[in-house]
């Protein structure tokens, strides 16, 4: 089960899981285009095995949430949420800036966040409240109007008691492609929005991907991904746990070690045997396992280099030298640093986003973070000075490329040199 893979491994396995449901996904969404609200009930019904007596969740089915949650866990969640909130509060850029460059040549960025944005989370095999926090939280902190969220029935009192702390404007009982193409598109009982965020399965990956011409997304989020570099100081205890943590997400999970050292594969093996031996979640992390594997290098940097390939959605650095190993990381969508720093913290309590990239996307994308939904305009004021000393250059390039009302465009401004000083 635990194996020695090589790169083409994981990129290929990654790749075909999303390509499979295609045809699948695009049926679902023509279904929600041409029936709207029939087209939920009757997919939440065929997939779910739930008969929807309303798609949207009422206020009072929120305050009925809070009667089903031990205090203790509200506590814990309004910390978490804190922390996130805290974060994310450090990323919000100013609402519009300026700057003089050159005599009478102003130049700057306006920054505007989106109207209205959806919020997916996951649900199904498990409940995800931390999920619930690190969507809506940072479009609240970026300032979004309307935040808006669909979830697959029946909906954890505590997700929905997540999504009250978080702040959402409205929640739906859906899950799936169906709840993807139901915001990308509108139905009678959701408007359409801006941009989609948030993680899912490979349905729900496949879903966002086949509608980017339709709505703005974050970044393909799918099954969970681990990924550590390590080397022979690593603790092997430390290592299996984490694997195992991010396997129990999901059949399709996928876990990797590559490292320098050739006997630890064999000692992470020994722990993990024992880990899942006793999980709750033991078949969901057997047939992840089938996802995963280990890259033997013959040197740390060449690790490196592999793990920089992968791209991977979590990456954990345990070496001797961490730091100096995370300044060679150039692709991952979070990075947790030395052995006292879990994947699970970056879940659920520290702060940072676990809204992340996957399939190897981190090469290209980011994590979850304020800028997602915020948009920018860049801003440039001229005064007569300043067009004056630019208008060389605009006339002979706009001249070359024979677009000659450009060229009049600063022409029909003149005079503006001589009698103006």
């Amino acid at each position: 089960m635990w194996k020695q893979v090589g790169e083409d491994f994981w990129k290929e396995n990654r790749e075909s899981k999303v390509d499979a449901v295609i045809d699948t996904v695009q049926g679902i969404i023509d279904q929600v285009k041409n029936e709207g609200d029939k087209a939920l009930i009757s997919l939440t019904q065929k997939f779910d095995k739930i008969a929807l007596k309303s798609i949207a969740v009422s206020r009072d089915d929120i305050d009925k949430a809070y009667e089903k949650v031990d205090q203790n866990l509200v506590e814990e969640l309004e910390n978490a949420a804190y922390n996130i909130q805290r974060f994310h509060e450090m990323q919000v850029p100013q609402d519009l800036w300026l700057r003089e460059v050159e005599p009478g040549i102003t130049l700057g960025v306006k920054s505007t966040p989106l109207e209205r944005v959806g919020c997916y989370i996951p649900g199904g095999r498990a409940s995800y409240p931390s999920t619930a926090l690190m969507c809506v939280i940072p479009a609240r902190v970026a300032g979004v109007d309307e935040v808006i969220c669909c979830t697959p029935a029946p909906i954890n009192p505590l997700t929905l008691v997540a999504l009250d702390i978080a702040g959402v404007d409205e929640i739906y009982q859906v899950g799936g492609a169906q709840a993807i193409a139901a915001m990308a598109l509108g139905t009678e009982s959701i408007e359409h929005v801006q941009k989609i965020v948030g993680p899912g399965n490979v349905y729900v990956t496949a879903a966002k991907t086949l509608l980017r011409n339709k709505v703005e997304i974050d970044f393909p989020a799918g099954p969970s991904e681990a990924g550590i570099i390590a080397d022979s100081s690593a603790n092997p205890e430390f290592m299996a746990a984490d694997l195992i943590a991010q396997a129990e997400h999901d059949p399709s999970s996928a876990c990797i070690l590559v490292t320098d050292d050739r006997t630890l594969p064999d000692k992470v093996w020994k722990f993990m045997e024992a880990m899942i031996a006793n999980a709750p979640r033991k078949d969901i992390i057997n047939k992840a396992l089938e996802n995963s594997g280990y890259i033997l290098c013959d040197d740390l940097d060449l690790a490196i280099e592999t793990m920089n390939g992968i791209a991977p959605e979590h990456l954990s650095i345990q070496t001797t030298n961490p730091l100096d190993t995370l300044s060679k990381v150039t692709n991952a969508g979070s990075i947790f640093v030395g052995p006292f720093t879990p994947i699970a913290a970056g879940d659920y309590a520290s702060g940072t986003n676990h809204v992340l990239p996957t399939a190897g996307h981190a090469t290209t994308a980011s994590g979850l973070n304020v800028a997602h939904f915020r948009k920018t305009s860049t801003v440039q004021m001229l005064t007569k000075e300043g067009l004056a000393s630019l208008a060389p250059t605009i006339e002979t390039l706009a001249t070359a490329e024979g677009l000659h009302a450009h060229c009049e465009s600063v022409k029909v401004r003149k005079p503006f040199e001589e009698d103006d000083y």
